[in-house]
């Protein structure tokens, strides 16, 4: 896969070394730009709500259907990107995008709106793309930097939290030129659109005209063999906890800050990218990581953080009540444990989670071409493609925790609940790993009162 990094002499080793770090560069800032084009619905859906009168629901769909057609695409983008080059298919994406971003911007009713967000959410896609274009450039044992420093391209989430609230009053709803350029929250899509087309023309003229395909002359059957390995699906689950979920909390987030705290729209944008940053920029540090002490050690630290954190903010506000004797109580009534949980908290908790993530992402996809280096496109794919799936039904399974509940605090306890799932998951497989490398220590432990290894 990497004989083009081996061969030749110095000068042709340096050239390629600079080639493949203008691949990185630009695909990163690409990758930023789709991703705040990804998650606009979170923040341009807040106005809409507004305007159309959405419920609850009816928001979290339109958030979630662009999460839901960039998941699901992403194993076909994958492999086209490793058969007719990442250059290729990353350019063509840009100017397809654009499209249905702009047409966001005209549309009146929220049928309308589904159905453009639905064609939107090709930017999601991207992340296959860009893996499998960035893996083909880099050597094995730096993978985990250059997926991670990719990956952080996922702060383009964080633009669209700070500046999108600003866009929204940039430009007046009547807009400009003739209402050519829009006004309002329309105008957020529009410069989107003309950014994505703008991306396209640098990427094309900027990036190696020669296209790596690690998979040309492959059969399609051939490049969908590695989806059997349970190993795929697996990490593919540990990916909706560090990046499913990481989508769901910075589309919900700002609602949540909006509806529980009573904040500025501008406001929680600004702290909902306090959770983004960490989570997107951090992933070349979890990649990092990955390379120096492996990834399964760090995604033991990743999952026991996040499920510490979200089950400490699952809990409501309030406190236990105790009945009783009035010799003890003349009331008969005892208020203990009261619990408050302040916004500083949350935040900070919820920094801590993003933290947690932004080294798991990394580190799941340094699994990927340890195990599967001829085919980092389709299991790269599969495996974004399943955990992006979790920021489509995250949404939708935090609006209905809501509404069994009544309580907020529900959407921590249901990440609770995968995280919790993930890191015993994890634990299983490592135990059946070293029995399996081992199986004669199967009698070395401890059995009625037995010390440890004693005869």
């Amino acid at each position: 896969m990497h004989e083009h990094l081996a061969g030749g002499g110095q000068t042709e080793t340096n050239a390629q070394a600079r080639e493949a770090v203008r691949v990185l560069a630009l695909s990163t800032i690409g990758f930023t730009l789709f991703f705040a084009v990804w998650v606009m619905f979170a923040i341009v859906g807040l106005p809409l709500r507004e305007e159309l009168g959405f419920t609850d629901s009816q928001f979290a769909l339109l958030a979630a259907i662009p999460i839901l057609t960039g998941s699901v695409l992403r194993v076909p983008l994958g492999i086209w990107a490793d058969q007719y080059g990442g250059r290729r298919v990353f350019t063509v994406l840009l100017v397809v995008t654009a499209v249905p971003t702009y047409l966001v911007s005209t549309a009146d009713s929220y049928l309308e709106l589904l159905f453009y967000a639905f064609f939107v959410g090709l930017a999601g896609t991207s992340f296959a793309v860009g893996v499998a274009w960035v893996s083909a450039w880099y050597p094995s044992q730096r993978q985990g930097f250059a997926l991670g420093m990719f990956g952080s391209g996922n702060v383009g989430a964080s633009i669209t939290k700070l500046l999108a609230p600003t866009l929204v009053s940039v430009v007046a709803v009547g807009g400009l030129a003739g209402g050519f350029v829009p006004g309002g929250w329309r105008f957020v899509p529009f410069l989107y659109a003309v950014v994505l087309a703008v991306m396209a023309i640098v990427v094309w003229l900027l990036t190696p005209s020669r296209d790596i395909r690690p998979s040309q002359g492959r059969s399609l059957r051939e490049l969908l063999t590695p989806l059997k390995h349970i190993r795929v699906w697996r990490f593919g689950y540990y990916y909706v906890v560090v990046f499913g979920a990481y989508v769901a909390l910075a589309l919900w987030l700002p609602k949540y800050y909006v509806d529980v705290f009573g904040l500025d729209l501008k406001v929680a944008g600004v702290l909902t990218a306090l959770f983004i940053f960490p989570a997107s920029l951090l992933r070349p540090v979890g990649g990092t990581m990955a390379d120096r002490f492996g990834a399964r050690r760090v995604m033991y630290w990743v999952f026991g953080t996040i499920a510490i954190a979200s089950l400490l903010l699952s809990f409501p506000n309030g406190h236990i009540t105790l009945h009783l004797s009035k010799s003890i109580e003349p009331s008969g009534f005892r208020d203990v444990l009261p619990f408050n949980q302040s916004i500083w908290m949350f935040t900070t908790l919820i920094f801590i989670i993003g933290f947690a993530m932004g080294i798991g992402k990394a580190a799941v996809y340094k699994y990927i071409p340890d195990y599967f280096p001829d085919d980092v496109g389709s299991v790269g794919g599969l495996v974004g493609a399943v955990g992006g799936l979790g920021g489509f039904y995250l949404p939708l399974l935090f609006a209905w925790a809501l509404s069994v509940t009544d309580l907020p605090n529900s959407t921590f306890f249901v990440l609770f609940l995968f995280a919790a799932a993930a890191l015993l998951w994890l634990h299983w497989t490592v135990v059946r790993i070293l029995r399996q490398a081992s199986p004669q220590l199967d009698q070395e432990f401890e059995h009625r009162g037995q010390v440890v290894g004693a005869p």
